[in-house]
Protein backbone atom coordinates (compact mmCIF):
# COMPACT_ATOMS: atom_id res chain seq x y z
CA UNK A 1 0.00 0.00 0.00
CA UNK A 2 1.36 3.42 -1.01
CA UNK A 3 0.13 6.63 0.58
CA UNK A 4 -0.86 9.51 -1.71
CA UNK A 5 -1.50 13.08 -0.60
CA UNK A 6 -4.07 15.05 -2.63
CA UNK A 7 -4.67 18.77 -2.06
CA UNK A 8 -7.89 20.48 -3.18
CA UNK A 9 -7.03 24.15 -3.61
CA UNK A 10 -9.78 25.31 -6.00
CA UNK A 11 -13.37 24.26 -6.69
CA UNK A 12 -12.71 22.39 -10.00
CA UNK A 13 -10.33 20.08 -8.12
CA UNK A 14 -13.22 18.57 -6.16
CA UNK A 15 -15.26 16.92 -8.97
CA UNK A 16 -12.02 15.95 -10.74
CA UNK A 17 -10.63 13.98 -7.81
CA UNK A 18 -13.99 12.64 -6.66
CA UNK A 19 -13.85 9.56 -8.96
CA UNK A 20 -10.04 9.32 -8.87
CA UNK A 21 -9.82 8.76 -5.13
CA UNK A 22 -12.00 5.60 -4.96
CA UNK A 23 -10.19 4.23 -8.04
CA UNK A 24 -6.83 4.71 -6.32
CA UNK A 25 -8.18 3.08 -3.16
CA UNK A 26 -9.56 0.17 -5.22
CA UNK A 27 -6.05 -0.37 -6.60
CA UNK A 28 -4.71 -0.73 -3.07
CA UNK A 29 -3.44 2.78 -2.27
CA UNK A 30 -4.14 4.93 0.75
CA UNK A 31 -5.23 8.51 0.08
CA UNK A 32 -5.17 11.51 2.41
CA UNK A 33 -6.94 14.69 1.30
CA UNK A 34 -6.45 18.28 2.38
CA UNK A 35 -8.58 21.22 1.23
CA UNK A 36 -8.35 25.00 1.19
CA UNK A 37 -11.46 26.70 2.57
CA UNK A 38 -12.25 29.05 -0.34
CA UNK A 39 -14.14 29.17 -3.66
CA UNK A 40 -16.68 26.65 -2.25
CA UNK A 41 -14.05 23.90 -2.12
CA UNK A 42 -15.18 22.59 1.26
CA UNK A 43 -18.88 23.02 0.44
CA UNK A 44 -18.46 20.94 -2.73
CA UNK A 45 -16.42 18.30 -0.91
CA UNK A 46 -19.19 18.08 1.70
CA UNK A 47 -21.83 17.83 -1.04
CA UNK A 48 -19.97 14.82 -2.49
CA UNK A 49 -19.31 13.35 0.99
CA UNK A 50 -15.55 13.43 0.57
CA UNK A 51 -13.30 13.04 3.58
CA UNK A 52 -10.72 15.81 3.96
CA UNK A 53 -8.84 18.04 6.37
CA UNK A 54 -9.50 21.76 5.85
CA UNK A 55 -6.43 23.96 6.24
CA UNK A 56 -5.93 27.54 5.06
CA UNK A 57 -7.98 29.99 2.99
CA UNK A 58 -7.59 32.56 0.21
CA UNK A 59 -5.66 35.78 0.80
CA UNK A 60 -6.94 37.94 -2.05
CA UNK A 61 -5.87 39.11 -5.50
CA UNK A 62 -2.76 41.09 -4.51
CA UNK A 63 0.39 39.19 -5.53
CA UNK A 64 2.21 39.90 -2.26
CA UNK A 65 -0.81 38.64 -0.31
CA UNK A 66 -0.94 35.52 -2.51
CA UNK A 67 2.72 34.76 -1.76
CA UNK A 68 2.22 35.39 1.97
CA UNK A 69 -0.86 33.17 1.97
CA UNK A 70 1.07 30.43 0.17
CA UNK A 71 3.76 30.46 2.85
CA UNK A 72 1.22 30.53 5.67
CA UNK A 73 -0.72 27.59 4.26
CA UNK A 74 2.49 25.61 3.75
CA UNK A 75 3.20 26.11 7.45
CA UNK A 76 -0.32 24.97 8.34
CA UNK A 77 -0.06 21.83 6.22
CA UNK A 78 3.52 20.86 7.08
CA UNK A 79 2.90 19.10 10.43
CA UNK A 80 0.12 16.93 8.97
CA UNK A 81 2.04 15.99 5.84
CA UNK A 82 5.28 15.37 7.72
CA UNK A 83 3.40 13.03 10.06
CA UNK A 84 1.58 11.17 7.26
CA UNK A 85 4.75 10.70 5.15
CA UNK A 86 3.07 10.20 1.73
CA UNK A 87 5.18 8.74 -1.06
CA UNK A 88 3.50 10.93 -3.68
CA UNK A 89 1.96 14.42 -3.64
CA UNK A 90 -0.79 14.71 -6.26
CA UNK A 91 -2.75 17.79 -7.34
CA UNK A 92 -4.40 19.57 -10.23
CA UNK A 93 -2.25 22.66 -9.84
CA UNK A 94 -2.16 23.24 -6.07
CA UNK A 95 0.64 25.75 -5.51
CA UNK A 96 0.81 24.87 -1.83
CA UNK A 97 1.31 21.20 -2.59
CA UNK A 98 4.03 21.86 -5.15
CA UNK A 99 6.02 24.06 -2.77
CA UNK A 100 5.60 21.92 0.34
CA UNK A 101 6.35 18.70 -1.54
CA UNK A 102 9.60 20.25 -2.75
CA UNK A 103 10.55 21.38 0.77
CA UNK A 104 9.76 17.97 2.29
CA UNK A 105 11.36 16.14 -0.67
CA UNK A 106 8.18 14.27 -1.55
CA UNK A 107 7.90 13.20 -5.22
CA UNK A 108 5.03 15.09 -6.82
CA UNK A 109 2.73 14.90 -9.82
CA UNK A 110 0.86 17.97 -11.05
CA UNK A 111 -2.00 17.45 -13.47
CA UNK A 112 -2.92 20.57 -15.42
CA UNK A 113 -5.10 21.63 -18.34
CA UNK A 114 -4.31 25.34 -18.64
CA UNK A 115 -0.78 26.13 -19.73
CA UNK A 116 -0.92 29.82 -18.79
CA UNK A 117 -1.24 29.27 -15.03
CA UNK A 118 1.08 31.43 -12.95
CA UNK A 119 3.23 29.27 -10.66
CA UNK A 120 4.72 32.28 -8.78
CA UNK A 121 8.25 30.97 -9.43
CA UNK A 122 7.56 27.69 -7.66
CA UNK A 123 9.92 24.73 -7.91
CA UNK A 124 8.59 22.38 -10.60
CA UNK A 125 6.92 19.10 -9.67
CA UNK A 126 8.68 15.80 -10.27
CA UNK A 127 6.20 14.95 -13.03
CA UNK A 128 3.54 16.73 -15.10
CA UNK A 129 0.40 15.28 -16.68
CA UNK A 130 -1.71 17.11 -19.28
CA UNK A 131 -4.21 16.52 -22.09
CA UNK A 132 -2.68 15.60 -25.44
CA UNK A 133 -4.03 18.79 -27.07
CA UNK A 134 -1.62 20.94 -25.01
CA UNK A 135 1.70 21.05 -26.91
CA UNK A 136 4.71 19.57 -25.14
CA UNK A 137 6.58 22.79 -25.88
CA UNK A 138 4.45 24.48 -23.19
CA UNK A 139 6.47 22.55 -20.60
CA UNK A 140 9.86 23.74 -21.84
CA UNK A 141 12.74 21.83 -20.23
CA UNK A 142 10.31 19.66 -18.23
CA UNK A 143 8.68 17.94 -21.21
CA UNK A 144 10.77 14.82 -20.56
CA UNK A 145 8.79 14.45 -17.31
CA UNK A 146 5.44 14.84 -19.06
CA UNK A 147 2.67 12.22 -19.14
CA UNK A 148 -0.29 12.65 -21.50
CA UNK A 149 -3.94 11.62 -21.54
CA UNK A 150 -6.61 11.75 -24.23
CA UNK A 151 -9.60 14.03 -23.89
CA UNK A 152 -10.16 16.75 -21.30
CA UNK A 153 -10.22 16.63 -17.51
CA UNK A 154 -14.02 16.85 -17.45
CA UNK A 155 -14.06 13.47 -19.23
CA UNK A 156 -12.82 12.01 -15.95
CA UNK A 157 -16.06 12.64 -14.08
CA UNK A 158 -18.72 13.42 -16.71
CA UNK A 159 -19.20 9.73 -17.70
CA UNK A 160 -20.29 8.90 -14.13
CA UNK A 161 -22.84 11.71 -13.93
CA UNK A 162 -26.44 10.78 -13.10
CA UNK A 163 -29.00 13.58 -13.69
CA UNK A 164 -31.38 14.64 -10.93
CA UNK A 165 -34.33 16.63 -12.37
CA UNK A 166 -35.34 17.85 -8.90
CA UNK A 167 -32.83 20.68 -9.32
CA UNK A 168 -35.27 22.75 -11.40
CA UNK A 169 -37.93 22.54 -8.70
CA UNK A 170 -35.35 23.39 -6.02
CA UNK A 171 -34.48 26.55 -7.96
CA UNK A 172 -38.14 27.42 -8.61
CA UNK A 173 -37.86 27.05 -12.39
CA UNK A 174 -40.98 26.46 -14.48
CA UNK A 175 -41.05 23.83 -17.26
CA UNK A 176 -41.30 26.52 -19.96
CA UNK A 177 -38.44 28.66 -18.62
CA UNK A 178 -35.39 29.07 -20.84
CA UNK A 179 -32.63 28.39 -18.32
CA UNK A 180 -29.19 29.93 -18.76
CA UNK A 181 -26.48 29.04 -16.25
CA UNK A 182 -23.96 31.86 -15.93
CA UNK A 183 -20.56 31.62 -14.24
CA UNK A 184 -18.82 35.00 -13.75
CA UNK A 185 -15.13 35.50 -14.56
CA UNK A 186 -12.53 34.79 -11.87
CA UNK A 187 -11.94 38.42 -10.92
CA UNK A 188 -9.26 37.53 -8.35
CA UNK A 189 -7.18 35.41 -10.74
CA UNK A 190 -3.86 36.70 -12.07
CA UNK A 191 -5.05 36.19 -15.67
CA UNK A 192 -8.31 38.16 -15.26
CA UNK A 193 -9.12 40.66 -18.00
CA UNK A 194 -11.76 43.33 -17.15
CA UNK A 195 -13.23 42.87 -20.64
CA UNK A 196 -14.87 39.71 -19.30
CA UNK A 197 -16.98 41.75 -16.90
CA UNK A 198 -18.35 43.90 -19.74
CA UNK A 199 -19.33 40.71 -21.56
CA UNK A 200 -20.98 39.38 -18.39
CA UNK A 201 -23.09 42.53 -18.03
CA UNK A 202 -24.13 42.36 -21.69
CA UNK A 203 -25.09 38.68 -21.37
CA UNK A 204 -27.22 39.32 -18.26
CA UNK A 205 -29.02 42.18 -20.04
CA UNK A 206 -29.63 40.03 -23.14
CA UNK A 207 -31.14 37.13 -21.21
CA UNK A 208 -33.20 39.41 -18.97
CA UNK A 209 -34.96 40.80 -22.08
CA UNK A 210 -36.10 37.32 -23.13
CA UNK A 211 -39.69 36.78 -21.89
CA UNK A 212 -39.00 33.24 -20.67
CA UNK A 213 -35.32 33.73 -19.86
CA UNK A 214 -34.13 32.76 -16.40
CA UNK A 215 -30.55 33.24 -15.25
CA UNK A 216 -28.95 30.95 -12.67
CA UNK A 217 -25.88 32.89 -11.56
CA UNK A 218 -23.09 31.08 -9.73
CA UNK A 219 -20.75 33.53 -7.93
CA UNK A 220 -17.22 32.27 -7.35
CA UNK A 221 -16.83 33.60 -3.81
CA UNK A 222 -18.48 35.63 -1.07
CA UNK A 223 -17.40 38.98 -2.48
CA UNK A 224 -18.98 38.25 -5.84
CA UNK A 225 -22.11 36.95 -4.13
CA UNK A 226 -22.56 40.23 -2.25
CA UNK A 227 -21.77 42.37 -5.29
CA UNK A 228 -24.10 40.58 -7.69
CA UNK A 229 -26.99 40.44 -5.24
CA UNK A 230 -26.69 44.20 -4.90
CA UNK A 231 -26.14 44.93 -8.61
CA UNK A 232 -29.02 42.79 -9.88
CA UNK A 233 -31.44 43.04 -6.96
CA UNK A 234 -34.29 44.05 -9.31
CA UNK A 235 -33.78 40.98 -11.50
CA UNK A 236 -33.76 38.81 -8.39
CA UNK A 237 -36.99 40.35 -7.14
CA UNK A 238 -38.69 39.48 -10.45
CA UNK A 239 -37.15 35.97 -10.41
CA UNK A 240 -35.41 36.64 -13.72
CA UNK A 241 -32.09 35.99 -11.96
CA UNK A 242 -31.51 33.36 -9.32
CA UNK A 243 -28.45 33.10 -7.11
CA UNK A 244 -28.64 29.73 -5.29
CA UNK A 245 -28.48 29.89 -1.51
CA UNK A 246 -26.30 26.79 -1.31
CA UNK A 247 -23.65 25.08 -3.40
CA UNK A 248 -25.02 23.25 -6.43
CA UNK A 249 -23.88 20.16 -8.33
CA UNK A 250 -22.40 21.91 -11.36
CA UNK A 251 -22.86 19.04 -13.82
CA UNK A 252 -26.49 18.61 -12.85
CA UNK A 253 -27.21 22.31 -13.26
CA UNK A 254 -25.45 22.37 -16.63
CA UNK A 255 -27.41 19.34 -17.85
CA UNK A 256 -30.77 20.92 -17.03
CA UNK A 257 -29.82 24.25 -18.62
CA UNK A 258 -30.63 25.28 -22.16
CA UNK A 259 -27.23 26.92 -22.51
CA UNK A 260 -24.23 27.97 -20.44
CA UNK A 261 -22.23 31.21 -20.41
CA UNK A 262 -19.04 31.17 -18.38
CA UNK A 263 -15.98 33.29 -17.71
CA UNK A 264 -13.84 30.33 -16.74
CA UNK A 265 -12.62 27.05 -18.10
CA UNK A 266 -14.20 24.29 -16.03
CA UNK A 267 -17.90 25.02 -16.49
CA UNK A 268 -17.32 25.68 -20.20
CA UNK A 269 -15.68 22.29 -20.54
CA UNK A 270 -18.31 20.53 -18.43
CA UNK A 271 -20.97 21.83 -20.80
CA UNK A 272 -18.90 20.73 -23.80
CA UNK A 273 -18.46 17.26 -22.27
CA UNK A 274 -22.25 16.98 -21.85
CA UNK A 275 -23.11 18.39 -25.28
CA UNK A 276 -24.77 21.53 -23.87
CA UNK A 277 -24.42 24.76 -25.93
CA UNK A 278 -21.76 26.89 -24.23
CA UNK A 279 -20.35 30.37 -24.73
CA UNK A 280 -17.10 31.61 -23.25
CA UNK A 281 -16.70 35.20 -22.01
CA UNK A 282 -13.18 34.45 -20.81
CA UNK A 283 -10.79 37.14 -22.08
CA UNK A 284 -7.51 36.05 -20.53
CA UNK A 285 -4.83 34.07 -22.41
CA UNK A 286 -6.67 31.28 -24.23
CA UNK A 287 -5.52 27.76 -23.45
CA UNK A 288 -5.03 24.95 -25.95
CA UNK A 289 -8.00 22.97 -24.58
CA UNK A 290 -10.43 25.84 -25.24
CA UNK A 291 -8.93 26.41 -28.69
CA UNK A 292 -9.50 22.71 -29.38
CA UNK A 293 -13.14 22.85 -28.19
CA UNK A 294 -13.79 25.99 -30.24
CA UNK A 295 -12.21 24.46 -33.35
CA UNK A 296 -14.39 21.36 -33.03
CA UNK A 297 -17.56 23.42 -32.53
CA UNK A 298 -18.14 22.46 -28.91
CA UNK A 299 -17.48 25.96 -27.53
CA UNK A 300 -18.25 29.44 -28.91
CA UNK A 301 -15.78 32.18 -27.98
CA UNK A 302 -17.26 35.64 -27.41
CA UNK A 303 -14.80 38.51 -27.72
CA UNK A 304 -17.02 41.63 -27.73
CA UNK A 305 -20.38 42.98 -26.60
CA UNK A 306 -21.43 42.75 -30.26
CA UNK A 307 -20.66 39.02 -30.15
CA UNK A 308 -22.90 38.65 -27.10
CA UNK A 309 -25.80 40.29 -28.94
CA UNK A 310 -25.34 38.47 -32.25
CA UNK A 311 -23.97 35.03 -31.47
CA UNK A 312 -25.79 33.80 -28.35
CA UNK A 313 -28.80 31.72 -29.41
CA UNK A 314 -31.51 31.91 -26.74
CA UNK A 315 -33.44 28.82 -27.80
CA UNK A 316 -34.66 25.79 -25.83
CA UNK A 317 -32.35 22.80 -25.94
CA UNK A 318 -33.62 19.42 -27.08
CA UNK A 319 -32.23 17.41 -24.19
CA UNK A 320 -31.54 13.72 -24.90
CA UNK A 321 -32.82 11.06 -22.54
CA UNK A 322 -29.38 10.49 -21.05
CA UNK A 323 -26.04 12.34 -21.02
CA UNK A 324 -23.31 11.18 -23.41
CA UNK A 325 -20.71 8.76 -22.11
CA UNK A 326 -17.81 10.06 -24.16
CA UNK A 327 -14.27 8.93 -23.38
CA UNK A 328 -15.02 6.68 -20.35
CA UNK A 329 -11.42 5.40 -20.51
CA UNK A 330 -9.99 8.78 -19.49
CA UNK A 331 -10.23 8.01 -15.76
CA UNK A 332 -8.36 4.73 -16.10
CA UNK A 333 -5.61 6.25 -18.23
CA UNK A 334 -4.95 8.97 -15.65
CA UNK A 335 -4.82 6.46 -12.80
CA UNK A 336 -2.44 4.34 -14.87
CA UNK A 337 -0.21 7.40 -15.19
CA UNK A 338 -0.33 8.01 -11.44
CA UNK A 339 0.71 4.42 -10.82
CA UNK A 340 3.58 4.82 -13.27
CA UNK A 341 4.83 7.73 -11.17
CA UNK A 342 4.29 5.73 -7.98
CA UNK A 343 6.67 3.13 -9.40
CA UNK A 344 9.39 5.76 -9.06
CA UNK A 345 8.19 7.23 -5.77
CA UNK A 346 11.31 6.16 -3.89
CA UNK A 347 12.83 9.47 -4.94
CA UNK A 348 14.42 8.58 -8.27
CA UNK A 349 11.99 10.90 -10.03
CA UNK A 350 13.35 13.93 -8.22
Amino acid sequence: MKKIWIDLENSPHVPFFRPLIPELVARGHQVIVTARDCFQVCELADLYRMEYTALGHHYGKNKAAKVAGLMIRCGQLAPTIFKEKPVLALSHGSRTLMLLASVLRIPSLTIMDYEHSNKISLPPPSWWMAPEVIPASSFGPYKSRLLRYKGIKEDVYAPGFEPDPAIREVLGLAPDNLVVTVRPPATEAHYHNPESEALLDAAIELIARHPRGRIVLLPRNGNQDIEYRRRWSGLQASRKLIIPERVMDGLNLVWFSDLVISGGGTMNREAAALGVPVYSIFRGPMGAVDHYLAKTGRLILLTSVQDVESRIALVPRQRPAAPPRANPACLGSIVDGIEKVLHYSNGSCQ
